[in-house]
């Protein structure tokens, strides 16, 4: 989930020792809440984890919601960029589908694939996050709507909408406990998880050519 702490450049010391505390922050949220599940982590954890005091931490995040949620534009960019960007002829499920294999083959927590994985066991079955996961996907098809139309003027508001309603059904797939079981349970499981978004993608790719 955490992206971190590159970026800096540039920046005077004390832009620097900000954005170093709050990827300490991040670090340390992600830590307890992968290890115990949001719900069971308090704030005043993850302060005491970080060596920050909760006063402090709050100048950073203005709840334990918002840590959650902290790098949720991550992933949403990177579809809707490759959308963008596609070669002509490409459809948003395709172009959708290539991004999520590229993300797949790279190694490491940091990348954003991992970063779903990550996210939903640690916070996917929170009751208390559920509103927000809902509209973090609404968010989420509302950039790819915008992408498509970008990408093609002419395929109108309607059609984009659907375009897009079928590219987060391939991205929230992954999400699914079927699918992270399904790659847990594999020898390679980055190789099933690119199997996987393969088959998605190829499922979701004539009811795209149809609209």
């Amino acid at each position: 989930m955490a992206d971190g702490t590159g970026g800096t450049a540039g920046m005077s010391l004390r832009e620097r020792k900000k954005q170093l505390t709050r990827q300490a922050v991040l670090d340390a949220a992600d830590r307890l809440f992968e290890a115990r599940g949001y719900d069971h982590v308090t704030v005043a954890e993850i302060a005491d984890a970080a060596n920050i005091s909760v006063k402090t931490l709050f100048t950073y995040f203005a709840s334990k919601e918002d840590l959650a949620f902290a790098d949720d534009a991550r992933l949403r960019d990177a579809i809707t960029g490759a959308i963008a960007g596609s070669p002509d002829g490409t459809g948003p499920v395709d172009a959708a589908a290539a991004e999520l294999r590229r993300m797949a083959g790279n190694a490491g927590r940091s990348a954003p694939v991992d970063g779903i994985e990550g996210y939903h066991r640690a916070f996917g079955d929170s009751p208390a996050l559920q509103s927000r996961l809902r509209r973090m996907w609404s968010d989420y098809e509302d950039a790819v709507t915008a992408a498509v139309l970008s990408r093609d003027p002419g395929t109108g508001p309607a059609a984009a909408r659907l375009e897009a309603m079928l590219v987060i059904a391939l991205v929230r797939s992954l999400t699914t406990a079927e699918v992270r079981e399904l790659t847990r349970a594999a020898t390679d499981p980055r190789a099933a998880l690119v199997t996987w978004i393969d088959a998605a993608a190829a499922r979701l790719r004539p009811a795209a050519s149809k609209e």
